[in-house]
């Protein structure tokens, strides 16, 4: 055997084995975007629905989901001005979504979770945001004012991060207003996380926005995802391994999101 060829084999070897160790230590604790069920947070319901775009978890007491989640790619964010279709149970939905009409004459919004500009990418995505399953009762002023600006906040994050996981719902804890024949609670609260795991290096900021007109700037709403979770009773990240988890959310530095 030729000499050279021969230590260039072994040279190779240690190669091969140290990228595949490395690759090893990174999927174990630098998990990707690409396995979005790694993400999902725990279920209060036990009711978890999963569409081809965003995944749910449906509160029947409280007639909509505790949360949505769903990965925001960049290359998600277009504008293709699609013709808004009726809002239509969820046929994905054991316990029946409540019926749009709950929200007629009502005063409020039928507020979308993941927001229907988030998927017009594709017009399939964008009509399974018209699910009511993905829909809260949203104080107009609100719906239009400082919760559309986080959501377009979100979009410019998304791209400039390329990509995110989006987590949001309305928090369904306490004594709560309803709405329509089937009791359809009014949040008093919203709530956004944002996780980043561009470069694999991870970022997490989260807003808790009363369900209200607001002024205010959107950074004056970040609270800490510990915050949310004694708020709601749900564990965001329970898959994270607990050194990450635990940093990212007691974390409410906002300002590698803002500048």
């Amino acid at each position: 055997m030729n000499i050279r060829f021969f230590w260039s084999t072994i040279a190779f070897g240690f190669i091969l084995l140290s990228c595949m160790k490395n690759g090893q230590q990174n999927v174990n604790s630098n998990q990707t975007i690409k396995d979005l069920n790694f993400y999902l947070p725990t279920s209060t319901t036990l009711q978890i629905i999963k569409h081809d775009y965003y995944t749910l978890s449906y509160n029947e007491k409280a007639e909509q989901a505790e949360w949505v989640a769903y990965e925001l790619k960049k290359n998600y964010i277009k504008n293709s001005d699609f013709k808004r279709p009726f809002f239509i149970e969820d046929p994905m939905v054991g316990t029946k979504s409540a019926d749009w009409r709950n929200y007629k004459k009502s005063g409020y919004d039928k507020g979308h979770l993941c927001p229907a500009a988030d998927m017009e990418f594709d017009i399939n995505a964008y009509n399974d945001t018209f699910f009511t399953s993905n829909i809260s009762p949203q104080n107009p002023d609100f719906n239009g004012g400082i919760w559309n600006r986080l959501e377009q906040k979100t979009r410019f994050w998304a791209v400039k991060n390329n990509g995110l996981f989006v987590i949001t719902g309305g928090v369904l804890k306490g004594s709560l207003e309803s709405i329509g024949k089937e009791d359809v609670l009014v949040p008093k609260y919203f709530y956004k996380i944002l996780l980043s795991p561009s470069k694999r290096n991870y970022k997490m900021i989260a807003f808790l926005v009363p369900n209200e007109k607001s002024s205010k700037a959107i950074f004056e709403y970040v609270v800490s995802v510990d915050k949310l979770e004694s708020i709601t009773g749900i564990d965001f990240f329970p898959k994270l391994e607990d050194n990450i988890e635990n940093s990212l959310e007691k974390n409410v530095e906002y300002k590698p999101w803002f500048y």
